[in-house]
């Protein structure tokens, strides 16, 4: 969508021929997140103001107000109306911030608007677009179409020593149609109603694509002109509407792990007293200083495809040593400490490791300075054993064990009614009065936390869908039970 340029410019190795559409692969995918637009707009969207061409010479001003939710589905609305300077209006959505996600198959079903003009779009960004910029960032358009074209369009756009693009195109209908792609850490494949139109060969980084293993998210927008559309609009099709049927995102229950995933360091989407400087570490770059105890770095939404062994690798350098740590869900899964030592200057670059245990899931990952002292470059995720992870695990993600929690018996903790409506009712031993608790959705985050007591748990708030419960005791005892919401 951003800064469009050549649709169908090929890389080299970067790009896999295509021989013909062909029809989607059967995989088995669980669904973990959706939003039907059966009772609004969900929480998960942010919506972005104003207008100045968006990088693109648009002219649209963008506001909440031209987008609704009528009889279950999103409206997108584009409108003749001089706001800002601006002579049209629409509405651009996103969940930057909010819903992060990391491989899996995203899709929707839209009725895309025709005329002059208008260029409807469903696309991703990368989440650390606002520190490194685009196209660093990388970019996903799921679903692109301009003026009156009948062929709906897909592409990938990157940073290889400048601006990188390379996109495919399939004619279609005037109608309802369902838009997806399907992103792996090797390839991403783009579908329209399930035949496969265009893949991006993205293995180990095959053509600067590295861009494409980190955490992106949506957006869904109705731009009116601009670089690609033309400045032409054809005013007689205003007002003009983006139908949005539902928006939803699956992941693989039997996903390969990613041989390794690096988080850059300068990339978190959350940084807390770190500062981000040159280094001169092999590939060059930033990395983050200034290291005091408690700073800490948060990456959203970190998959981990398969239950079993990771190695966690830090790039690390400092004249006298240090201590690391990682964890996730903001702590709720710890991951241990990682002894840093002096490695002659605070640009003198060494990697320290060790091996974690984690559950099949997507995490918000956290890196913790237990002491100052050094320099970060990068964390490396590796996945070192082989375990399959059953649709049970994707949907109903149990919490690893922390470094010193121990597992109550499988009878310490029941719940009922179980699928829960309103209230969730605990028959617990003694001892887990006064536990600490968490609610964690399918995807990891938490939803609800607090103290156990004699009145059971409210999970009104919650919507519909499959969660864990995590019990702490106070003597660091663990329990996780899974149930579901009505």
């Amino acid at each position: 969508m951003k800064k469009k340029c050549t649709l169908t410019t090929l890389l080299g190795t970067a790009a896999l021929a295509l021989l013909g559409h062909t029809a989607s692969q059967a995989q088995t995918y669980q669904q973990v997140w959706a939003d039907e637009f059966t009772n609004g707009i969900s929480s998960s969207w942010q919506f972005e103001n104003g207008g100045g061409g968006w990088g693109n010479n648009e002219k649209e001003y963008y506001q909440p107000a031209n987008a609704t939710v009528v009889n279950g589905q999103l409206q997108i609305t584009a409108k003749k109306q001089s706001v800002g300077g601006m002579p049209y209006t629409s509405a651009r959505m996103k969940t930057q911030g909010l819903k992060e996600i990391t491989y899996g198959r995203i899709e929707a079903r839209i009725k895309r608007p025709i005329g002059q003009g208008l260029w409807p779009a469903f696309w991703m960004l990368g989440a650390n677009i606002n520190s490194v910029g685009w196209p660093k960032c990388g970019e996903l358009d799921i679903m692109e179409y301009v003026n009156t074209d009948p062929k709906v369009y897909g592409t990938a756009h990157w940073d290889n020593n400048g601006q990188a693009d390379y996109g495919n195109s399939i004619t279609t209908t005037d109608d309802y149609h369902v838009y997806s792609i399907e992103w792996t850490p090797t390839y991403v494949r783009w579908f329209m109603d399930g035949t496969k139109y265009h893949e991006l060969n993205i293995t180990n980084n095959t053509g600067g694509t590295e861009e494409f293993q980190r955490p992106f998210f949506m957006l869904l927008n109705l731009a009116v002109a601009g670089n690609w559309p033309g400045q032409t609009v054809d005013e007689s099709k205003l007002p003009a509407t983006m139908y949005v049927d539902y928006v939803r995102v699956y992941q693989l229950t039997n996903a390969p792990a990613a041989s390794s995933v690096t988080l850059q360091a300068e990339s978190a989407n959350v940084n807390s007293g770190m500062q981000v400087e040159t280094t001169t570490d092999t590939g060059g770059g930033q990395d983050m200083g200034y290291i005091d105890a408690n700073d800490y770095l948060v990456f959203n939404n970190i998959n981990f495809p398969t239950s079993g062994t990771y190695t966690l690798e830090y790039r690390v350098a400092s004249p006298s040593g240090g201590t690391v740590s990682s964890d996730l869900n903001a702590g709720s899964i710890q991951l241990g400490n990682t002894t840093i030592p002096a490695t002659g200057g605070w640009q003198n670059w060494t990697t320290v490791s060790r091996t974690v245990t984690v559950n099949a899931g997507t995490y918000n990952f956290g890196v913790f300075a237990q002491t100052g002292g050094y320099n970060l470059n990068w964390v490396r995720i590796t996945k070192v054993a082989t375990a399959s992870a059953s649709a049970a695990t994707a949907s109903r993600m149990t919490a690893a064990p922390s470094a010193t929690a121990t597992p109550l018996s499988a009878q310490s903790l029941s719940l009922y009614p179980n699928p829960a409506t309103d209230q969730m009712h605990l028959a617990t031993e003694a001892e887990l009065t006064g536990s600490h608790y968490q609610i964690l959705d399918a995807t990891g985050q938490v939803k609800s936390q607090g103290t156990i007591g004699s009145g059971g748990l409210d999970v009104s708030g919650l919507r519909a869908g499959p969660y864990t419960l995590l019990l702490v005791t106070p003597e660091q005892k663990r329990v996780t039970r899974s149930f579901s919401k009505h």
